[in-house]
């Protein structure tokens, strides 16, 4: 048994929804080698599979994480299957710091980036995120977090032609790529990188294989449609989520090649009101928790219950992640 003692502890703002807290905060606040901490979550995993599963997030502080090596260890030790940023079709540029472990997004301090379920603007994304809190930021730098289930209910409730609309007719989401990597967008990996393509043939047979519209740019970007994908996902234990990237795409998706308001439709092609997206915004503000990162924080968070965002921040800020499929 491991010799790691763990505690819950409280967060100002925590929220209580039905029987769950959230996020669940573990603390442990002894120093203790690697091999303990690998130890204790190997031995803890179902229990912290079960409690994620109703809560949606869990923070873990004080389990002496310091840098990605160490991140790295603490996610091996859960034995879950990884899900590589290389291979996924996000839209972010990240930096790989180990096999496991990159850079959450390489966009500037000042860009805010809205709440989303990761990748849900693909037809692949992930079921977990880690977060490992490098180095806190000087201000600001929160990861803000939604229940998507709690703010289902309440669209229901203020916006229930639109939650039907939602459901039964889907989303679209269209995005101009770079040809080469813009570091000053949210939105900004290349075309070449997102469909793992090293030129135009092999990108087309990419896009056609998942049943994309696109279309090549003048000056050599690639504006891609995405086929008609879920809005709204019921999940295996029976609840009901707004499993989407709306709420990003139309309050972020905004730079050089992309404007937000045009980058969403339902799948049959009609627009989405954006008096519906401004009460969909609002109340999912009023949702949101931030997380307040100390350095070596780790944040677990399933994707198909929680969204997740970036405060921003000043001073220098060392987030990392790691998706699990």
């Amino acid at each position: 048994m491991s010799q790691l003692n763990v505690e819950t502890i409280n967060l100002p703002g925590q929220q209580h929804h039905a029987e769950t807290v959230f996020p669940l905060a573990f603390c442990s606040d002894q120093p203790v080698n690697k091999a303990v901490i690998a130890e204790w979550v190997t031995e803890h995993r179902d229990q912290i599979e079960d409690q994620l599963a109703l809560t949606g997030a869990i923070l873990f502080r004080g389990f002496g994480l310091v840098d990605d090596r160490d991140f790295d260890d603490f996610i091996r030790a859960f034995n879950w299957p990884n899900f590589t940023y290389a291979e996924s079709l996000s839209n972010a540029v990240r930096r790989n710091r180990t096999e496991l472990v990159f850079t959450a997004n390489e966009a500037p301090p000042t860009v805010s980036i809205f709440l989303h379920h990761e990748m849900a603007q693909t037809p692949v994304y992930p079921s977990k995120l880690l977060f490992f809190c490098e180095q806190a930021a000087e201000s600001g730098g929160a990861t803000p977090i939604c229940r998507s289930d709690i703010l289902l209910l309440q669209l229901r409730q203020q916006l229930p032609g639109f939650v039907t609309d939602c459901e039964n007719k889907g989303v679209r989401y269209s995005q101009t790529m770079p040809l080469v990597e813009d570091l000053a967008s949210g939105q900004g990996r290349s075309w070449q990188s997102t469909l793992s393509a090293e030129n135009r043939e092999q990108a087309e047979t990419k896009l056609e294989h998942l049943n994309y519209d696109w279309q090549w740019q003048e000056d050599g970007s690639l504006s891609v449609t995405t086929p008609v994908l879920p809005a709204v996902r019921q999940l295996d234990n029976g609840r009901t989520v707004f499993f989407n990237q709306l709420i990003a795409a139309f309050r972020g998706w905004k730079d050089a090649r992309n404007s937000g308001e045009k980058s969403i439709c339902f799948g049959d092609g009609s627009a989405i009101d954006s008096n519906h997206m401004a009460v969909a915004i609002e109340l999912a503000d009023q949702l949101t928790f931030d997380i307040p990162w100390q350095s070596g924080d780790v944040a677990v968070l399933d994707n198909f219950l929680v969204m997740h965002g970036r405060r921003p921040f000043e001073g220098k800020r060392a987030v990392l992640a790691s998706l699990i499929s």
